[in-house]
């Protein structure tokens, strides 16, 4: 700035697009900190020089720069969070406004940003609906993701992801736990899920379960950008099960078995906490650069990044490097618009075994970490029979040995990438032709190795003989796209008309083999062959199908959305191959009418109303689960034919009538905003049911099939409510303050299991647990919840504690047995909300996102195997011991009570998933030059009545061995240059 320029009092008037005074807009000089806000008329009054240009900003409307003058008269318009702003949907875009569907539009500018390392982790508890539960704390662990509650109990209940035009496959590739981790954070733009059938239609066969698109970054014309942002994490455990001392639990074996027992004989001259042991406080970093910018007509951004991320479990550890480039020629006089998308990920890891973490809560702690003198165990402790002093098969493993002694490594390459041309017809330019030709490719590589003679080859390998291990593994996964469509959109009068039709073909294909060399030392003792080679397995499977979408609007107030699709699908027979998915939803621009037209506090109030079929043709069962199959006949049961054998094949129950599981979906939205959307908001209630819900059941009498039979046969609900409301309470030139809130209710009902009423069917029971070999507690019944609890009632006595072996006598025949089971509680919550906040004054910001789940339960394994002391419970006649829960002295259960009501937990909590303090400086080296330093807080407390280590449990709800959640502190900075 010269400092010679004159300086002059610039008056403004600022308006909206009624021409109403704008209260409140912030007004400052570029380049210049400080600044003035808008009075209750809209006029301004700020100092400036001659060629300075003045910026006016205001929540919910375009930022505008002016050149300074005397007088200043500026109309704003709305940006983003108003009518204009376009969302990506299924084959193109459309206004927010012209939404029909249930659809949430998150931009990443928007979300509150914490340690996150993949694109799961920043869709928690952000929208009304989305349920993302991470699967722990490992390194690049992966996440349950559930939109609007599961809608199968045997397919796939995952939503479809689509990234910049690509549906990738959600099976996951061998050797990287979170598939999403292909997409850096850094690189994405927006999310878009789509809820209801209206809105995910479009994508037919596949979008049951909801839809999200991830969009990523692109670049802009102008000058040259180039972005660093770099973080360096701490992160440490922040708590543990509450198992015994050495010294408690000395005491506790003394007290139950007395002085001169052979339970006393067998505790050890140690002070060991093995939950120490094996965990550690770990240091992590992350770094991306990009470029950005334009080169004659074509607009491009080159990203690359690299994560270490070291578990706190030691040895867990995973490194990845990603890369993006994104092109986006115009050719023809911007007619041809080409968007190039490349994608790619290198990603190593170590995976630490998990079994550790449960061994350390077993794991006697009177005993040593190492030992000397012995010729077993590689200098680990390790349990040796007292008779004979060799490694006793059946005795736990050493949990730190395990971490050290197994190398569980792996290699992962992955490629997503895709050219899209979409050329406006010059003759014709309401008409556009898009081909979208797309892949996504993946290679997964790795080798699990045992040490030779370390503890897990005595007690827990497959031969327990000192024989270490060593396989390996490998997964070729390709899927390759091409779609086109026509789209024609113009305006008569009052009448716009947007219509779409296309065709898409995707092919799915897969290879993997897993080898088992021995181990050298067994080769070379038993002089068998070194590698035992697995069986290579390839499978295809293809998706074809047509789709079409009528958009329709009169008067811009009254909207109608119609789609179409017809898809084939390989994985089923020619007579079930083709399955039709329509949708229709209407919306009413209620605050357009004329008799809400003038009240001003209404900024916008829109009705939806839709309803759509969709499919599932992820069976998890393979891609031709419709073909006969056969199995070979176990040994002893082959057939002679004089001296030779011939291995015998037995019918296995298929059903090659086998189709799609189909979800029909009522769906009512109400969309609000008010005070110039000051504040916005919406509401859906749904109904969602889905028939033809596989099932597996007994295989019909008659049939040649000795097992059961997977079918369609039963029937599932969701019904539920959800609401999202932002804010904007303070705006003016200092202050900002956004706050979000959302809700969600769901509850779940399956309402038919078998093909016929049959009073003994008790219905789908699972959930196998440790420590109680063939018990299962959980069930999938009918007029229940999907993944209930399946257990006996317990009793309590006068002060509230179990008693142990007394449960209700459910039908009253004076004993207890399975009959006596009932289906209790159930692990998936009715509630679910999120709440993020973000303040800035001045050039300080502070953020935080808080999370709650209600009514959700856990079956606590961990205390139900750790608390019985009698018999083997605690001691094994070879001559170990097994550390007990803190809560053995209380609750004093002398057998195992696994299947007791006890165990299932209310789980419902409330957690802070992460708190941001940062702070911007507006110039480095110019005003070009930008930088902000932020200090993050991740997971720092949750608050539960759960008396596990977490309440948070992703799958079933069973808690057992899970990878604890850290405490992480993380401090990062991002420059733009």
């Amino acid at each position: 700035m010269n400092a010679f320029a004159q300086q002059i009092s610039v008056k403004g008037h600022v308006v909206d697009a009624t021409g109403e005074g704008i209260i409140g807009a912030t007004v400052r000089v570029v380049g210049q900190s400080g600044g003035t806000i808008t009075d209750l008329d809209g006029n301004f009054t700020i100092q400036a020089n001659q060629g300075d240009n003045i910026q006016i900003s205001y929540v919910g409307y375009k930022e505008v720069v002016v050149a300074a003058a005397p007088s200043v008269s500026v109309k704003m318009v709305a940006n983003s969070e108003n009518l204009d702003e376009v969302v990506v949907i299924g084959y193109g875009q459309v206004k927010k406004n012209d939404l029909t569907g249930s659809v949430t539009a998150l931009g990443t500018d928007k979300l509150v940003k914490g340690a996150v390392t993949s694109a799961t982790d920043m869709l928690v508890g952000q929208a009304a609906g989305v349920s993302v539960i991470t699967d722990g704390g490992a390194p690049g662990s992966g996440a349950t993701i559930r939109i609007r509650g599961g809608s199968s109990m045997s397919a796939s209940n995952n939503p479809l992801i689509v990234i910049d035009g690509v549906p990738v496959d959600d099976g996951g590739i061998n050797g990287m736990s979170n598939p999403l981790s292909i997409v850096n954070p850094n690189d994405i733009e927006t999310f878009t899920i789509l809820k209801d059938a209206s809105a995910t239609a479009i994508y037919g066969s596949r979008a049951s379960n909801g839809v999200i698109i991830i969009t990523t970054r692109k670049g802009q014309a102008g000058r040259v950008k180039v972005s660093y942002s770099g973080n360096v994490k701490l992160s440490t455990r922040k708590n543990e099960v509450d198992v015994m001392s050495a010294n408690d639990f000395r005491n506790f074996v003394t007290s139950k078995f007395g002085e001169g027992s052979a339970q006393v004989a067998a505790l050890g001259n140690s002070d060991t906490d093995w939950q120490k042991e094996i965990f550690r406080t770990s240091v992590s970093t992350d770094h991306n650069v990009s470029v950005s910018g334009a080169v004659p007509h074509m607009p491009y951004r080159v990203s690359v990044g690299y994560t270490d991320e070291n578990g706190i479990l030691k040895t867990s550890n995973m490194q990845r490097l990603t890369g993006a480039i994104n092109l986006n020629p115009q050719l023809f006089d911007k007619h041809l618009n080409i968007q190039i998308n490349v994608k790619g990920i290198y990603n190593t890891n170590r995976f630490a075994d998990t079994g550790a973490v449960g061994l350390a809560t077993q794991y006697d702690p009177t005993q040593p970490v190492y030992m000397d003198g012995s010729e077993y165990g590689n200098g680990y402790f390790m349990y040796l029979n007292q008779t004979n002093g060799k490694p006793i098969d059946i005795g736990l493993t050493n949990p730190v040995s395990i971490l050290d002694s197994k190398s569980d490594k792996s290699t992962v390459y992955r490629s997503i990438g895709n050219i899209q041309l979409d050329y406006k017809f010059h003759f014709l330019p309401q008409l556009r032709a898009n081909l979208n030709l797309g892949y996504d490719v993946s290679k997964g590589e790795g080798d699990v190795i045992i040490q030779d003679n370390s503890p897990m080859t005595w007690s827990s390998g497959n031969y327990k003989t000192g024989f270490g291990e060593n396989t390996s593994y490998y997964q070729l996964k390709r899927d390759e796209l091409l779609e086109f469509y026509l789209d024609y959109n113009n305006t008569f009068g009052v009448h716009n008309i947007d219509v779409m039709a296309g065709y898409s073909w995707q092919h799915f294909y897969s290879s993997d083999w897993t080898k088992y060399p021995y181990s050298a030392k067994f080769a070379e003792e038993k002089g068998q062959e070194y590698y035992k080679d697995g069986i290579e397995n390839r499978t295809e499977n293809y998706l074809i199908s047509f789709f079409g979408r009528l958009n329709y609007s009169l008067l811009d107030r009254y909207l109608l959305t119609f789609t179409l699709r017809d898809d084939g699908s390989s994985r089923f027979s020619k007579h079930n191959r083709w399955g039709v998915f329509p949708s229709v939803a209407l919306a009413w621009r209620i605050n357009e009418e004329k008799f809400l037209k003038n009240v001003k506090w209404l900024s916008a109030l829109k009705l939806r109303l839709g309803y759509g079929v969709t499919g599932q043709q992820n069976l998890n069962n393979g891609d031709y689960p419709y073909l006969a199959r056969y199995s070979y006949s176990k040994a002893g049961a082959n057939y002679y034919f004089g001296n030779t054998e011939y291995r015998l094949i037995a019918p296995q129950a298929y059903d090659e009538n086998l189709k799609w599981e189909e979800t029909k979906t009522w769906n009512v939205g109400l969309d609000f905003g008010f005070l110039k959307n000051r504040i916005t908001g919406t509401f859906d209630y749904y109904y969602r049911k889905t028939d033809n819900l596989l099932n597996t059941v007994t295989a019909p009498a008659g049939t040649n099939f000795s097992n059961e039979l997977l079918t369609n046969v039963g029937t599932l609900e969701n019904k539920g409510i959800e609401f999202s409301l932002t804010a904007h309470p303070v705006v003016t030139k200092d202050w900002d303050w956004t706050i979000s809130y959302n809700l969600s209710y769901n509850k779940n009902e399956i309402t038919k299991l078998t093909f016929n009423d049959d009073p003994s069917y008790k219905g789908v029971i699972h959930g196998g647990i440790d420590g109680a070999t063939g018990y299962n507690i959980m069930i999938n019944a009918v007029n229940h919840p999907y993944n209930s609890f399946y257990v006996f009632e317990q009793m309590y006595d006068n002060n509230g504690r179990p008693i142990e072996g007394a449960y209700v006598d459910q039908n009253g025949d004076n004993k207890i047995d399975e009959n006596d089971l009932i289906v209790y509680k159930k692990s998936a919550p009715n509630v679910f909300m999120g709440l993020s906040n973000q303040i800035s004054y001045k050039n300080w910001d502070l953020s935080f996102a808080l999370r709650a789940s209600l009514g959700n339960y856990v079956y606590n394994n961990v205390q139900s195997n750790r608390e019985a002391w009698d018999g083997s419970q605690m001691y094994d006649q070879t001559g170990f011991l097994k550390n007990r829960m803190t809560s053995a002295w209380v609750d004093d259960f002398k057998a195992g009570q696994y299947r007791s009501s006890f165990y299932v937990q209310k789980a419902s909590f409330l957690r802070m998933d992460n708190i941001t303090l940062g702070y911007t400086f507006d110039k480095l080296f110019n005003e070009k030059q930008n930088a902000r330093v932020y200090f993050t807080v991740q997971n720092p407390f949750v608050i539960t009545n759960y008396s596990g280590l977490d309440p948070e449990i992703s799958g079933d709800g069973i808690d057992n061995n899970l990878y604890p959640r850290p405490i992480s502190f993380l401090l990062g900075v991002n420059v733009n240059f």
